[in-house]
């Protein structure tokens, strides 16, 4: 265990770091117009996050001791074509509504 001198420490530091970041965006770059070519980057964030969240939770799962189970891979295939066609929310209520029918049919 951490004693509670590191821990406050180490919490501290963690928070000075996240406000930094955070100042970086908002403070600093807050009132101004930012380049076309940074806005055309940013509009992938989400579209690069968004995968990153879910994929070792598909691929991986800790639920299954990190082998790979068919509920889940039906699920993301689910969401995928969903999120192709109908957008991202449809993809998380069709990912969502399609594992718990395989959980329900696989169990």
């Amino acid at each position: 265990m951490i004693d509670t001198a590191g821990f406050w420490t180490l919490t501290i530091l963690l928070g000075i770091g996240t406000f930094l970041i955070r100042f970086s965006f908002l403070g600093l770059l807050g009132g101004r117009q930012l380049p076309d070519r940074v806005l055309l980057y940013l509009r992938y964030v989400g579209a690069a996050v968004f995968p990153a969240l879910f994929m070792p939770l598909l691929v991986w799962p800790e639920a299954t001791g990190g082998t790979p189970d068919p509920a889940r891979l039906i699920a993301g295939l689910a969401a995928f074509a969903a999120g192709l066609r109908l957008g991202v929310i449809w993809a998380i209520v069709a990912g969502m509504g399609a594992l718990y029918l395989m959980q329900f049919l696989f169990a």
